[in-house]
């Protein structure tokens, strides 16, 4: 395998990381002489280092390696609790990079200098991210937009990026059992897709009307609409929302606001988003949920956004409700129907560890119950057990995960569980009427007229093919050469057996027939066939007993 240098930097800069925070073990499985050049790395860390540097750390690496960890610390059925705070930097404390690039970048993709497009544009970013910053403005007619502008060759950086980590995944998912319990491959290639999605700014505004769409009914919540003519694949111009981070808020502050009414529509509307519009905002981590200066919540940043099909969405429902109800039995149903499974599952051990985990977090009580978390750890649970969850599961574990810390800071009180409950027959009644549309309707019509179209003709078959006894059925029988086997193994035993018995009957037939000819001073023909019967039984005795053994053997090692 051949690897370019910069590529090689990449592979001792990852592997050095892993060494650090004491993960040696996926080190050595990682093909470092194909990759370095059979320059030697350490094999162990002799002490791994504080979580707190870990955020350091991957900033260092650059924009890749940062939105990791702002996903990673999300994710509690992967990182412990200290390193979930360290990475929590992350979501919302990046370097911005310098204005020229900016001003190169807005010329480039609207065709127009910034200052003919723009009355005015504030040279100091509001915001900075991994991929891109914020920049406030205002249009020629006086409206106040935002203008968020990608960072400079920031595609081809991750693009590079994902094919090192890729090429590490696939040596981590075939050499360690780490790897091959969570498909490290597998999940970096969501990661990968989520940020390309998420570096095209033409698919955020297209979100971003969607989702504000979606949302009208909700009067508290707010979502920003795109200015179309001012944006492009790198460059995106949005209303501009006045207020501040939700993390902001004090204690007086809260004071003011309606917290417990902010904290159930957003809840409720995260739930219409997952389970009825299939379309949510993925990523509402306190850093992109606003308080506006009129009492209303504000969504932004919607490059990231879950997608969920109709069965999908019935099967998350099902979930979130026997979860909420304590129903652990009904949870480990609905997950095993729709998961993969592999050689290695367990039922018993997945579902012991299901109920469990729902036992555990409504002991913890309503107010301390962490949907999001929740589902996370039943997805580890599910690995752990050779099942693999869909990851729409995991992103709508995550995306509850970050809404129940939002919806903790508007109301301290705030039961997500509860609210499931109180909102579920409305979110029954929206899947059933959103299911029941027009098109649907138009289409099950077709349908039905097909089936009552075809249905004489098919019938006439039928009634024709019974009255000339052409009448045949099919029955397909699974295991069908094991079965003749063993019928065939049982016929051959009777027939022994008859055998034997006409042998006895015979020579005690014989036994009255005088002969010179004498065994043991009985007549000899009888005396062959009560010793030839003696024989017969014997053997078929033992036969009996060994073939009984090897599949009792047998048995006993598959059910091991």
């Amino acid at each position: 395998m051949k690897i370019s240098a910069s590529h090689a930097r990449r592979y001792k800069e990852i592997c050095l990381l892993l060494l650090k925070y004491g993960r040696s073990d996926l080190v050595s499985a990682i093909d470092i002489d194909a990759a370095l050049g059979g320059e030697q790395l350490p094999t162990t860390s002799p002490a791994a280092a504080p979580p707190d540097q870990l955020a350091d750390d991957l900033e260092a690496m650059g924009p890749t390696y940062i939105k990791l960890g702002q996903i990673l610390s999300s994710r509690p059925d992967l990182l412990p609790e200290p390193y979930l705070k360290a990475l929590a930097r992350l979501q919302d404390d990046v370097k911005p990079f310098e204005y020229a690039a900016v001003e190169e970048i807005v010329t480039s993709e609207l065709g127009v200098r910034i200052s003919k497009a723009f009355s005015s544009f504030d040279q100091q970013p509001i915001a900075a991210a991994s991929l891109g910053q914020v920049h406030r403005a205002a249009l020629r007619d006086g409206r106040r937009v935002v203008v968020k502008v990608q960072r400079p060759d920031i595609a081809k950086q991750v693009a590079d990026d994902f094919e090192v980590l890729a090429q590490i995944a696939e040596f981590i998912d075939a050499h360690t059992e780490f790897g091959r319990r969570y498909r490290l491959l597998d999940m970096l290639e969501e990661f990968r897709m989520a940020l390309k999605h998420e570096l095209d700014y033409e698919r955020e505004a297209r979100n971003l009307i969607a989702v504000g769409a979606n949302l009208q009914e909700f009067t508290l919540i707010d979502v920003p609409q795109p200015v179309p003519d001012y944006s492009s694949r790198r460059v995106l111009t949005m209303d501009f929302v006045k207020g501040r981070k939700i993390t902001s808020i004090g204690p007086l502050a809260r004071l003011e606001i309606e917290g417990a009414a902010l904290a159930e529509q957003l809840f409720r509307a995260y739930l219409k988003q997952v389970l009825v519009d299939g379309l949510f905002h993925a990523d509402p981590h306190p850093g992109n949920v606003f308080l506006t200066d009129d009492g209303h919540v504000a969504l932004l940043d919607l490059g990231m956004v879950g997608q969920t099909t109709p069965r999908m969405r019935e099967n998350l429902l099902k979930v979130l409700l026997a979860a909420s109800d304590g129903k652990g039995d009904d949870v480990a149903d609905v997950l095993v129907v729709m998961s993969e499974r592999d050689e290695r599952f367990d039922g018993p051990l997945f579902r012991r560890g299901i109920a469990q985990l729902v036992v555990r977090m409504q002991d913890t009580g309503l107010k301390q119950m962490n949907v999001g978390a929740m589902l996370l750890r039943m997805h580890r649970t599910a690995s752990e057990s050779g099942l693999y969850v869909p990851s729409e599961l995991t992103l709508l574990g995550k995306t509850l995960l970050q809404l129940d810390e939002v919806g903790k800071i508007l109301d301290p009180a705030f039961e997500p569980n509860a609210a499931i409950r109180r909102a579920a027959a409305d979110i029954m009644t929206r899947s059933i009427q959103r299911d029941v549309t027009n098109t649907h309707l138009l289409t099950s019509a077709l349908e039905m007229k097909h089936f009552i179209g075809g249905l004489p003709a098919r019938l006439n078959k039928l009634m024709d093919a019974a009255t000339n006894a052409d009448l045949e059925m099919r029955i397909r029988i699974v295991d069908a050469d094991v079965m003749v086997e063993g019928f065939q193994k049982v016929a051959n035993r009777i027939a022994s057996g008859i055998i034997l018995a006409a042998l006895i009957v015979g020579a005690a037939l014989l036994m009255r027939v005088e002969t010179s000819f004498r065994i043991f001073g009985y007549p000899g023909l009888a005396m062959l066939c009560f010793l030839a019967a003696a024989a017969g039984g014997c053997w078929l005795l033992v036969s009996i007993v060994v073939q009984d053994q090897k599949r009792r053997r047998k048995a006993g090692s598959v059910w091991h």
